[in-house]
């Protein structure tokens, strides 16, 4: 790995008696790889792998300190416990032998349940109700909360005893020890009324434990007027509990639950404007954090005041996010959408959508079964793709990293399939990027992609073998009457020149709560719509998405000309308006409205043409069944390796993100 020379990001850092060997910072994240509070050896993959993509620091996440700071699937490493302590010492091996240093974060979830059902009472400075939570917690006791201070003790020694170089306290994202240092939270009279004494304790026991290894903090700046722990608050709470208690560095960053991993819509770093304030009034090392995808970003950030800059995503869906951008290969690098999908949802661990290699336990690589459907003749020689959409061009890229002849066409003008499309809705560009990014590696790899281009069973017979990713359709939702009807797809295609001339939108939904039926609100919205009426047989809005995209995409909406008809379907239509049936009691009423937009099934999409001899064909993705983004990437890697390998095998390429 040659360094860029023009790159602050790719230069060393020293942090205490370390040497980072750059400024890139993975931060505290975790994939639920993790077995009765214990990491397994899926974990210590994980890790290595990053690792080895060339981050300076790598700081683990999802580690708790004490048993009522637990959930019940016990996926959180339980620090607290030493007889897990060669299970933590894998995972921290797996990190430095990778050329990182290894720091892991401690974290007190207190009133934060994270929405599950937990064994022990939610605990928290005061009996304060989190927005997030039904109920309000137990105040602890002054004499409990000492017995948290040596809960992190033991936690960072322990940490520190299995091999980690140091620890980060988390006191942001609304957990415990952010929730000492709210003015809102924090109503107490005792000695911890002073909002950062529970923090300072914290570093003053660890240090007993662990010397000189670094301590940091991380801290986020918190949404809201009333929040209690906004800019300026942390610009006065930072130097008094540096002065009180001096630590190795500061994280800084933003949200609590729900709202620090942004989605889409965030497309710059939040901090990023930040820095200089923030760099003023913190005097130890300032790690900057979220939202942060590429080069120009991450240099201005250090440009501003920072010293380091961390992602976290990113290293998902890329761990070679560092080694290539130093190395000036930035348009190699596998972006992260900010889709929220995969890496929120541990089923049985964290993934991402966008990265096939990162599987579930067990295995190397995200499972995909190409669907055989002509057995493999005798030909050999050069592959067709049909179908320039994610499986499609995934597909040809890892075919052509094989030396194979490969050659993509598409009927679209455009590359991308359904992900160009989605990348079109109002807040929804992510998308965009992935596209571009497969679309590069395609004209980097030399492969010829023929788009505006619809070939016969004749053009396509001199090819060995086929791949069809020709994708899904969406199907018209029949609505007799006179009111201009389309489906969504036809609908984000043009709603800039629609909506201008319909204001009054309506969106009947399927029922269920996902992204085209959302992305047609938001675009409707985004368009100048003056209404918005969301009809859905469902019981409510949005009811697909993650907790993240969830409440992320209401705190968008508040104060939008919206209106959610629950329970209800369309029977007719007339000009400017709709007849609605409840599908409960079958109650009939009436909504004005100049267009109607309907969220009909996906069925797949596959092209008439009749196989040559001895000519091999596979489908993937959404044209043998329309599923998510994940599918399509993971098919067209497999059937990469399928037609390669010459057989039908379903096992997987090694890394070549």
């Amino acid at each position: 790995m040659t360094p860029s020379p023009d790159l602050t990001l790719a230069t060393p850092f020293t942090l205490g008696d370390l040497t980072l060997r750059n400024r890139l910072v993975a931060t505290a994240h975790a994939i639920a790889a993790v077995a009765e509070g214990a990491p397994t050896d899926t974990d210590a993959a994980y890790w290595r792998r990053l690792a080895r993509g060339g981050a300076g620091m790598v700081i683990t996440g999802g580690t708790a300190v004490a048993p009522e700071s637990t959930l019940p699937q016990r996926y959180l490493t339980e620090a607290w416990r030493p007889e897990i302590k060669d299970a933590v010492r894998r995972r921290a091996e797996a990190i430095t032998e990778g050329g990182a240093v290894a720091i892991a974060q401690l974290v007190h979830l207190g009133r934060e349940t994270l929405g599950a059902g937990t064994y022990y009472p939610p605990v928290s400075a005061a009996a304060v109700r989190s927005p997030r939570e039904a109920t309000a917690p137990h105040p602890l006791s002054t004499e409990e909360v000492r017995r948290v201070v040596d809960a992190f003790r033991v936690s960072a020694a322990n940490s520190v005893q299995a091999g980690f170089h140091g620890v980060e306290l988390h006191a942001g994202h609304g957990y415990l020890l952010a929730q000492f240092l709210s003015r809102v939270n924090n109503t107490r009279d005792d000695e911890y009324a002073d909002r950062i004494a529970l923090l300072a304790q914290v570093i003053d026991a660890i240090r007993t434990e662990i010397g000189r290894l670094p301590i940091g903090v991380r801290v986020s700046v918190e949404p809201g007027d009333n929040s209690g722990l906004g800019l300026d608050d942390l610009s006065e709470l930072l130097p008094r509990l540096y002065e009180a208690s001096p630590f190795a560095y500061a994280n800084v960053t933003t949200g609590v639950r729900n709202t620090y991993v942004p989605g889409m819509a965030t497309t710059s770093p939040p901090l990023l404007e930040s820095v200089p304030r923030l760099r003023t009034a913190v005097a130890v090392p300032l790690l900057i954090s979220q939202g942060f995808r590429s080069v120009t970003d991450i240099e201005r950030a250090l440009d501003s005041g920072a010293d380091l800059v961390g992602m976290a995503r990113p290293f998902m869906a890329d761990p070679k996010f560092a080694r290539k951008v130093i190395a000036g290969d930035e348009r190699s690098v596998r972006p992260c959408t900010g889709c929220n999908e995969g890496c929120r949802t541990f089923e049985p661990t964290g993934s991402c959508s966008v990265n096939p290699d990162l599987g579930p336990p067990g295995a190397t690589s995200r499972p995909a079964v190409p669907l055989l459907l002509t057995r493999r003749g005798s030909r050999t020689g050069p592959v067709a793709v049909l179908g320039a959409g994610p499986a499609g061009m995934e597909c040809a890229m890892a075919l052509a990293r094989t030396g194979a002849e490969v050659v993509v066409f598409d009927r679209a003008r455009e590359a991308g399939g359904q992900a160009r499309l989605a990348s079109l809705a109002a807040h929804r560009s992510g998308w965009q990027r992935l596209v571009a990014y497969q679309r590069d590696q395609l004209a980097d790899l030399g492969v010829r992609v023929l788009l505006g281009t619809c070939v016969t069973s004749a053009e396509l017979a001199e090819y060995a073998q086929l791949v069809l990713a020709t994708g899904a359709e969406e199907t018209a939702v029949v609505v007799p009457g006179e009111l201009r009807t389309l489906t969504s797809t036809d609908f984000l295609d043009q709603y800039t020149d629609l909506v201008p001339r319909a204001p009054r939108v309506a969106v009947l939904d399927d029922g269920f709560g996902w992204w085209q039926g959302i992305s047609a609100v938001e675009s409707a919205l985004e368009a100048g719509a003056r209404e918005v009426t969301v009809i859905t047989p469902g019981t409510g809005f949005a009811t697909g998405l993650s907790p993240e995209n969830r409440t992320q995409l209401m705190n968008r909406l508040t104060g939008a000309p919206l209106r959610i008809a629950a329970m209800n379907t369309v029977t007719t239509t007339t000009a400017g308006e709709l007849r609605l049936r409840n599908v409960m009691d079958g109650h009939e009423t009436r909504l004005v409205a100049d267009i109607l937009v309907t969220v009909g099934e996906r069925r797949p999409r596959r092209p008439d043409f009749t196989a040559a001899d001895g000519q091999t064909v596979h489908a993937i993705g959404d044209c043998v069944v329309p599923r998510r983004i994940a599918h399509a990437l993971a098919e067209g890697r497999a059937a990469a390796e399928a037609v390669a390998s010459g057989g039908e095998s379903c096992s997987r390429f090694s890394s070549h993100s």
